[in-house]
């Protein structure tokens, strides 16, 4: 079963993402804060992570950065945001820009587990 790791600061988000997630038979661990995020993505085996942008202290970019730089670099990661012009430049393997459909994040997630490469 793959394993999925979301970072978000709004408990009702983490909710949606691990149910939606679970039942589509991901495996799933969540976190409330970045650094949260980082020390769990250290600790295990991931094979995606998704994360929001805006987040307390360490925010979805420097997860990413931080994930890019460890010993597990082609971990795909989704950066999601109601901020689109925050996704720009960035090294994500694809963005969600909210508000988007449950099907479409079941979709992505499906679609870069399965490539098992960064999608561009």
């Amino acid at each position: 079963m793959e394993s999925v790791l979301v970072v978000d600061d709004e408990r009702s988000i983490l909710e949606l993402f691990d149910y939606a997630l679970s039942i589509n038979g991901y495996q799933v661990e969540t976190a409330s804060d970045g650094s949260e995020g980082l020390r769990k993505f250290s600790e295990g085996r991931f094979d995606l992570v998704i994360t929001d942008i805006l987040l307390n202290g360490t925010d979805g970019r420097d997860l990413l950065e931080r994930i890019r730089s460890s010993d597990k670099p082609q971990t795909p990661v989704i950066g999601v945001s109601g901020t689109p012009w925050l996704l720009e430049n960035t090294d994500f393997d694809q963005v969600l820009e909210k508000p988007f459909s449950i099907q479409r994040l079941i979709d992505s997630v499906h679609g870069l587990i399965k490539r098992g490469v960064p999608q561009a």
